[in-house]
């Protein structure tokens, strides 16, 4: 994978359009024969090609800003965006937005293949094992949902999409169940029997092919911030990945500065047997389970010892600065016991984390830190 061929755009260095900069009459929503999805599409598509202000690298409004200049919901609004961006007008990416692209070139972003996107082949599929005919009536689109194993409004999300590219067409006004003829049956490139393949499955691959050509058995794997801007992904999407190489035995992960190591080359087909040496230290999960089980019974200890029922303990931040550990494995603590039943959360002004039984103090933390015990005996000379 060539770092260059897809970006990540930073969030903040891409300009926001403002619900004031559009000039556009506002679309009618009233006694039409489409759904107000397809007909907010369709404005929306009209803006971008019509509207100076909506330049390619521009972020779209936010989706509920849309929905209430529109005065509908933001389910109808993402419903629309997913239609233009099947269209090429437009890319979305959690944590960014909805960005306008240049509709004649490819996408720029690594994402996640869409239910819809799934839906869409499984519907054209669908149309040609049932060797469908132009001008043939199809099911209604909840039958249609139930035959290929998709929800019924995934379902009819595509099947508006499929009306846009002339593949079926709309015959009556209320296209929720019925209504819909096979325009065209001139399809077949899109290869609907192959699986779709999502990004995180892309990503792994990608990892794969990266550590073939740069690595060798028993180097670190570069941090995941690193891997991140060379798959043009999110942090995320390598994590996910990664844990799919780690389930393969292919890498060993391990907590700190000894970072994630390769333990086997992905395309080896021999059984790779682990050293030792890179084996003493514990799982990364246990490990991290360590810290989490350590602080929640410190904690105990402390309520214990100090708090009586009805008491607040100090914030996230103020015990993570008195125990030096981070705020996150605080956060887990504090929810474990509140499952466990010693504390309970409150919100607004006078909330907090409020201590609602006094817990026991006679439980013993893992006598293990990072040390595998069954080769601890290997280094005890």
């Amino acid at each position: 994978m060539d770092k260059n061929e897809f970006i990540l755009p930073k969030k903040s260095k891409l300009y926001q359009i403002k619900i004031e900069d559009i000039n556009l009459e506002l679309p009618e929503l009233k006694n039409i024969n489409k759904s107000k999805a397809a007909a907010i599409a369709d404005w929306l598509i009209k803006l971008i090609e019509t509207d100076k202000n909506f330049k390619p690298d521009c972020l779209l409004p936010s989706k509920p800003e849309l929905a209430y200049l529109l005065g509908v919901s933001i389910g109808t609004i993402q419903n629309s965006l997913r239609h233009i961006e099947d269209l090429g007008y437009v890319e979305s990416k959690q944590c960014i937005g909805t960005i306008i692209k240049d509709k004649n070139m490819p996408a720029m972003m690594r994402k996640l293949t869409s239910k819809r996107e799934v839906a869409i082949n499984a519907i054209k599929k669908y149309i040609l094992d049932k060797k469908y005919k132009a001008g043939q009536h199809l099911p209604s689109a909840r039958h249609i949902s139930s035959e290929i194993g998709c929800s019924a409004n995934t379902t009819r999300l595509a099947m508006e999409y499929l009306a846009t590219i002339n593949i079926i067409e709309r015959e009556f006004k209320n296209s929720n169940e019925a209504g819909w003829l096979v325009k065209s049956t001139d399809f077949s490139s899109d290869n609907p029997d192959n699986e779709t393949t999502t990004l995180v499955k892309k990503v792994e691959n990608d990892l794969k092919d990266y550590i073939t050509k740069n690595l060798k058995t028993g180097d670190r794997l570069p941090v995941h911030s690193e891997l991140a801007e060379i798959l043009s992904v999110s942090i995320k999407t390598i994590h996910d990945a990664l844990k799919l190489l780690i389930d393969d035995g292919i890498l060993l992960p391990r907590r700190g500065r000894y970072g994630t190591t390769i333990i086997k080359m992905p395309y080896e087909n021999k059984n790779f047997e682990i050293k030792k040496e890179t084996s003493i230290f514990a799982p990364a999960a246990d490990t991290a389970f360590y810290y989490y089980e350590k602080t929640q019974n410190h904690i105990k200890q402390l309520i214990a010892e100090n708090y009586e029922i009805g008491s607040k303990l100090p914030s996230i931040i103020e015990l993570s600065k008195t125990l030096d550990l981070s705020p996150n494995t605080i956060r887990k603590a504090f929810h474990n016991l509140a499952k466990e039943g010693y504390l309970a959360f409150s919100r607004g002004r006078y909330g907090g984390t409020f201590v609602i039984d006094i817990p026991q103090t006679d439980e013993q933390t893992f006598k293990w830190l990072a040390v595998n015990p069954k080769y601890a005996e290997v280094y005890k000379n």
